[in-house]
């Protein structure tokens, strides 16, 4: 067989090396595009004839077809381009003056939809029958999953005919709060509006606590399965009270179902909407914040003012496992707080994690970009008063930047109150969250970004107050990455892709509950009733 041998000295592959020069010269200059197509096939016939399939460099084969190869264009809103499309809009929403305040005519209310509270006339008090023992549970979780915990063992200690003492607060690995029920709740309030219908102490008595030395972890722990069932309640977890005089369910998250005989749904009506308020140093901060805010806005707009839960917080963005303007030194951020805060969860075997499939089905946290731009084309001007509710937000001097040139009249916890009135609840994340709810609750308009339980909440606890009417803009994020995609989106045509965003989440803010919705979210129609037009 015949082999041909590069001479001694000669440079290597100098052939290969030249073609792929020219190839990289054609493919960079305009108007030869209809030669590319020839010339990949002539390179490969060139190779093919001149030194053989066998005697061809494989790495030189590679490199030429990988040059022809082009990788396919990402799905519309698989990546974030929101600051390309707010370069380009925003001369013309400075120019734009064709609007009227939307915090003015956000809502439709429909005088056919008119709800108001009737818990009082629905709660029956014929007088309690002698107690079966005392139930204890451990509420554990942020604020609102605390709340969720607390009215639903109200509800289970009336089914059970218990004596509820007040919930104990597991200490969360993530909010790490030490607060007890008495540092967020008014303790003597919640006893005192539910004594007619379910009996709450403070503490186990002292023979009872003698009878298990002392130790509550010496009480039997029932470990009721999810969304237990008023039966599986009286089966299984009343015969031990009975026996017992006292029984232990923790942890107490999402242990009732939905769905129970109506008597248990007013309680937790009761429970959440009347009996829960917050303590008095919360309370009274949190009521000169609104004060606060109202006397800002009173001139522009009687009051009124926009609220946003912005979930942008450093674990937000890193559980999120999406990727938006900080480049390779975000990514690599991001990586060590997943690892430090989950410690490998996200590389299991089999596990797939795709930043542009979690932006495209809604998943991502908005930035306050995305936010600000949202609202502009809604119809907010950067007259609007805006209070952010939220965490430590994640690079705030970078991403908060262009929600503030929005929207100047920007307000936070730090901003309404002073580092002294602040300073008893630094270090307390429950605390916090209960002042940016109050802000939240009172707002003409409130804006959820990431769903969770402080929106679920908010949403039901904002219907109760309004007649039914959440007056939330949930926006439908699957819908709005799209929007956001085109930097060469004309500011009319996204205005009215926002516009109709809006009234979208008007006619969605009345709702009756359905059999697997919560009445946290949807109180009516078991808290409220609906009033006779006219």
């Amino acid at each position: 067989m015949h082999v041909t041998r590069r001479k001694r000295g000669a440079p290597p592959a100098t052939a290969p090396r030249l073609l792929q020069a020219v190839v990289t010269a054609v493919l960079r200059r305009r108007g030869v595009l209809l030669a590319v197509p020839l010339l990949y096939l002539s390179a490969i016939v060139f190779l093919a004839g001149k030194w053989g399939l066998d005697g061809a460099s494989p790495a030189v084969v590679v490199g030429i077809t990988a040059a022809f190869r082009r990788r396919p264009a990402p799905a519309p809103g698989s990546v974030y381009k929101s600051s390309q499309v707010f370069e380009k809009l925003w001369p013309m929403m400075e120019a734009d003056s064709n609007h009227t305040n939307a915090l003015m005519t956000a809502w439709h209310q429909n005088s056919g939809q008119k709800w108001q509270s009737c818990i009082s006339k629905r709660v029956t008090n014929t007088g309690l029958p002698p107690s079966n023992g005392y139930l204890i549970i451990e509420a554990n979780g942020g604020l609102n999953q605390q709340r969720l915990s607390i009215c639903d063992a109200v509800a289970v200690a009336g089914l059970l005919n218990a004596t509820l003492v007040i919930p104990m607060f597991h200490l969360n690995s993530v909010w790490r709060d030490a607060s007890k029920f008495g540092d967020i709740f008014d303790e003597d309030y919640f006893i005192e509006s539910l004594k007619n219908n379910v009996r709450v102490v403070k503490a186990l008595p002292e023979d009872l606590l003698e009878k298990f030395d002392h130790n509550l972890s010496s009480i039997t722990n029932m470990r009721t399965r999810a969304f237990s069932t008023k039966s599986y309640y009286l089966r299984k977890v009343l015969p031990t009270l009975l026996e017992l005089g006292a029984v232990r369910i923790a942890p107490f998250s999402n242990r009732l179902a939905q769905t129970v005989v109506p008597r248990m749904q007013r309680l937790r009506c009761l429970a959440n909407f009347e009996a829960l308020r917050f303590s008095d140093p919360i309370r009274l901060l949190a009521q000169k914040m609104v004060d606060r805010m109202v006397m800002k806005g009173h001139a522009l707009s009687g009051g009124k003012y926009v609220s946003v839960h912005l979930r942008f917080e450093e674990d937000m963005v890193a559980f999120s496992c999406c990727k938006y303007d900080g480049g390779r030194k975000e990514e690599a951020e991001m990586e060590k707080v997943r690892e430090k805060g989950w410690r490998g969860k996200f590389h299991r075997n089999g596990r797939v994690i795709s930043p542009e499939a979690n932006r495209r089905d809604g998943k991502c946290p908005l930035t306050p970009l995305e936010v600000g731009m949202m609202l502009r084309g809604m119809g907010f001007d950067n007259r609007t008063l805006l209070y952010v509710a939220s965490g430590k937000i994640y690079n705030a001097k970078q991403y908060m930047a262009p929600l503030r040139q929005l929207f100047p009249l920007l307000e936070t916890k730090e901003t309404l109150a002073s580092a002294d009135e602040l300073a008893p609840f630094k270090g307390h994340s429950s605390r916090l969250a209960a002042l940016d709810y109050t802000m939240c609750l009172h707002s003409e308009v409130f804006v959820t970004t990431q769903g969770g339980n402080f929106p679920h909440f908010l949403m039901g606890h904002r219907r109760y107050l309004y007649g039914g009417h959440a007056k939330t803009i949930k926006p439908d994020k699957r819908k709005l990455v799209l929007f956001l995609d085109n930097p060469n989106i004309r500011w009319d045509r996204f205005k009215r892709q926002m516009q109709d965003m809006l009234r979208h989440s008007d006619a969605k803010g009345y709702g009756l509950r359905k059999p697997n919705d919560s009445l946290y979210n949807y109180p009516m129609p078991d808290c409220m009733c609906q009033q006779p037009n006219g």
